[in-house]
């Protein structure tokens, strides 16, 4: 196992890696371009990087920048990373500007420490972030984590309200994937049961397919602005299109999910999370699987070369939420439930909330990869993933038992 500083597209970040998986995360925006299942002399990384990420390691700046950028975001984004106090477009919340994801996702974390366990088995970093405003005094420390010989990576979070108010604010896990592993006819499945395309007025409106504002049950039967429906349970490739929905995940789960299969690969990409039903205390049950379906709809920069090129991004955001879309805080707290669920996590004051969150890469049995992955439970020491018949156990700390235990001890 390893844990070690390296410079990753010239910025300083922490690599942790065991004989299965290699991670990347990046102390700027806490962006995790790579998570790699190791093959041959080589490895699948299912993260997105994309063209446009700057790698000069160059800091961002307005003046320079933001005719091509657009914000801050767009110049650091990759992978999968947190979004938080704000999930979504730029708003002001309590008098405070919030950037595109919030500062989680653009501001420098510190890197606290990092290092081997041989008596945990594992490899680890731990970050933390301290809100730059005062009007709203969060802070944020996360640990990170691979377990020996787990196809995995793990993460805890906590949000620290050191005022004397409660404050409402958005969580999210920003899990993006491209290339290589991301290809046309990947195939989605998600534990929400009921869903919701964004209404107008939206970042979407010129972008998308989809019909706006409507509820659907069936994500093989999304409806279509012109009419019929489209089945987003596959992926479809480049079509010129980007949409976004929302779905809504039972409150009787005990574990939140999602799941993208590469039926080439053989491999499953799959985020995994405590779900409302007997949630510990003091912790946070992410109620949406949100997909940004980025299948080339923006014809403008960084997406297009050029203002009107031909949109040249793919890419597919399996975000894991508490917000209200991605239409940011000011939105959520306007709409503080969306599909039953709630669109905010209150932090009380001089209190905190903690995340549980695990993302695995996970070589499918064959017959399973043929009847393709339909539900996702947790046992001890567990992740159990169900088709039409077939069964697969695959060991992971689905429960987040060994995770938890580690990071409380730190």
């Amino acid at each position: 196992m390893k844990a070690q500083t390296i410079t990753y597209f010239g910025r300083r970040s922490v690599n942790l890696e065991n004989t299965r998986v290699r991670t990347v995360i990046d102390a700027l925006g806490g962006m995790m371009p790579e998570f790699s299942l190791k093959r041959g002399k080589g490895g699948i990384n299912a993260h997105w990087i994309p063209d446009f990420r700057d790698n000069s390691g160059r800091p961002y700046e307005q003046n320079e920048r933001a005719d091509y950028w657009k914000v801050k975001l767009l110049y650091l984004i990759s992978g999968d990373f947190l979004a938080s106090p704000n999930f979504g477009i730029p708003c002001t919340v309590d008098g405070v500007a919030l950037q595109a994801h919030g500062w989680a996702a653009n501001e420098a974390w510190t890197i606290q420490d990092q290092g081997v366990s041989a008596e945990a088995g594992l490899a680890f970093a731990r970050f933390h972030l301290d809100s730059p405003a005062a009007a709203m005094p969060l802070a944020w420390d996360k640990c990170d984590l691979v377990l020996e010989d787990q196809a995995a990576y793990y993460s805890i979070m906590r949000v620290r309200n050191t005022g004397t108010r409660p404050i409402d604010i958005n969580m999210t896990r920003h899990n993006t994937l491209g290339a290589p592993f991301l290809q046309a006819g990947c195939r989605i499945s998600l534990s929400a049961d009921r869903f919701q395309t964004v209404p107008v007025p939206s970042e979407f409106d010129p972008t998308g397919r989809l019909l706006q504002g409507v509820r659907f049950d069936d994500l093989a039967q999304a409806p279509l602005r012109g009419g019929g429906t489209a089945d987003l349970t596959v992926v479809p490739g480049m079509i010129g299109a980007t949409d976004f929905i929302t779905g809504a995940i039972p409150a009787h789960l005990d574990l939140g999910w999602s799941c993208v299969v590469n039926p080439t690969l053989g491999l499953a990409y799959i985020c995994f999370f405590p779900g409302a039903a007997g949630l510990p205390e003091g912790e946070i049950a992410l109620g949406f699987n949100d997909l940004w379906m980025q299948y080339g709809g923006r014809s403008f920069t960084p997406w297009a070369l050029n203002e009107g090129g031909g949109d040249r991004t793919f890419c597919l955001g399996t975000e894991n939420a508490v917000g209200a879309y991605a239409n940011g805080l000011e939105y959520a707290r306007a709409h503080p439930e969306l599909l039953g669920r709630s669109t905010l996590v209150t932090i009380p004051a001089g209190g905190e909330r903690k995340l549980c969150y695990g993302v695995a890469l996970v070589e499918l049995d064959p017959d399973l990869l043929r009847e393709g992955v339909k539900s996702v439970t947790a046992e001890a020491g567990l992740l159990v993933l169900r088709g039409l018949r077939t069964v697969q156990k695959v060991p992971l700390d689905a429960r987040f038992t060994r995770a938890r235990t580690f990071e409380g001890a730190l």
